[in-house]
């Protein structure tokens, strides 16, 4: 572990003093310094302009652009030509909803999705509601924080046109029962939008095997650089949606009164690509293969059963979903009673341990728990047993230091 650690620069500067415990990992993680030397050997050595220029290094830049869509598209176990490139996750949901929700849904139509979305995956929906006259339509998950068969029973129906759903929340750390959505979107001929986010970090995902119909993920939550994501369509919807966004390389011909596209997925990349967040994707996924999704899985969960264990000794703590460490996938958010997130964020931070503190872009779930806000740590590959200890033992003295005692 220590030498996994040392390929993470970051992770070698202390903070107010204090050794770096960065646990604020689903909000972005750290970059290995093999992802960093990937960028850096593109723009020293291939930077160009990919599909514009016939020279030997505009060549290469194109090269790298297909080369790490390839690769993007494996991961997901998806077709190269199904993989569109974006700048996170955000932008793959927004492509989804303006050019396939937008296009496809009318009033009297039912956008199903859970209350607990990150809302990237809820505010553009509200939008195609507000401009189609569809209706969205809630999943509310129990006391556990899942949702049950009984509720999605409920809540899609004939009606239903489209559902979007997290695979695994931001905020409860759960993993949504999608086998489930996607069975009953099938019976009703609705599609599924899948956001990978939190999900693509921790668990493999398997486009096919799930039988969505897009998901999308962002590489800087998965040691990548920001600025790069990726959306997954079946090649038969891309095939009938019309471009989110029109300008250079996704055309096929502009006259002074038409155009005409370029096939799928270039018709749905306009502009100059972010070829060394590419390139640092595929990285990072290589960087996630030389680990293994066994070795990955198993040190996230142990860390993650090691913090609730530990949170669960602690008085005058709330923990948010259910606290069973194998249905988690390294996240856990949590309260200090009497104390305000920021306030116990701003405690930690004072020992080098950097949690997040909000409402986590998920301000519909926090009125469903009925909070303003709460505190989450979140792991990744080089986090440890110190790292939690560590954080276990300053949450144990945010009371004290906001003189409510114990």
């Amino acid at each position: 572990m220590n030498e996994l650690q040392k390929q993470f620069p970051i992770l070698t500067v202390p903070e107010n003093g204090k050794r770096l415990i960065y646990l604020d990992n689903a909000a972005t993680t750290q970059k290995p310094l093999s992802v960093l030397k990937a960028v850096e050997d593109y723009y020293r050595q291939d930077n160009a302009n990919p599909h514009r220029g016939v020279y030997e290094l505009g060549v290469r830049a194109t090269d790298a652009h297909e080369n790490a869509r390839v690769a993007v598209a494996r991961f997901l176990h998806a077709a190269p030509e199904e993989l569109i490139f974006t700048q996170n996750t955000s932008e793959g949901l927004n492509l989804v909803a303006y050019s396939y929700g937008l296009e496809f849904l009318k009033a009297g139509d039912e956008i199903a999705l859970s209350v607990a979305e990150h809302h990237s995956n809820l505010v553009p929906w509200q939008r195609v509601a507000k401009a189609t006259g569809a209706k969205l339509v809630y999943f509310y998950p129990g006391p556990d924080g899942r949702l049950s068969e009984e509720e999605l029973d409920r809540k899609i129906t004939d009606r239903t046109r489209l559902v979007a759903i997290a695979q695994v929340s931001n905020v409860l750390g759960l993993e949504a029962p999608v086998a489930s959505v996607v069975r009953r979107a099938r019976a009703v001929g609705a599609v599924v939008v899948l956001d990978c986010a939190q999900s693509a970090p921790h668990l493999p995902v398997d486009v096919k095997a799930l039988d969505v119909d897009f998901a999308a993920f962002s590489g800087h939550k998965l040691y990548a650089p920001m600025g790069v994501g990726a959306l997954y369509g079946k090649k038969a919807l891309l095939e009938k949606m019309p471009p989110f966004l029109s300008g250079g390389d996704m055309i096929a011909s502009v006259h002074e009164q038409s155009v005409s596209y370029a096939e799928i997925p270039r018709c749905f990349e306009a502009g100059t690509r972010n070829v060394g967040g590419e390139v640092g994707l595929e990285a990072a996924i290589r960087f996630m293969d030389s680990l293994g999704w066994e070795q990955i899985q198993a040190h996230e969960k142990a860390l993650t059963a090691r913090a609730l264990k530990g949170l669960a000794a602690i008085p005058h703590i709330t923990v948010y979903g259910e606290p069973v460490p194998e249905e988690r996938c390294g996240v856990i958010s949590f309260n200090v009673d009497g104390v305000h997130p920021h306030d116990t964020a701003t405690i930690l931070d004072a020992s080098g341990i950097a949690v997040r503190a909000g409402h986590h872009c998920a301000q519909p779930l926090m009125e469903f728990l009925g909070i303003t806000a709460c505190a989450r740590a979140s792991f990744a590959v080089y986090n440890t047993e110190e790292d939690v200890d560590a954080f276990l033992s300053s949450v144990e003295q945010v009371r004290r230091w906001m003189g409510l005692g114990t």
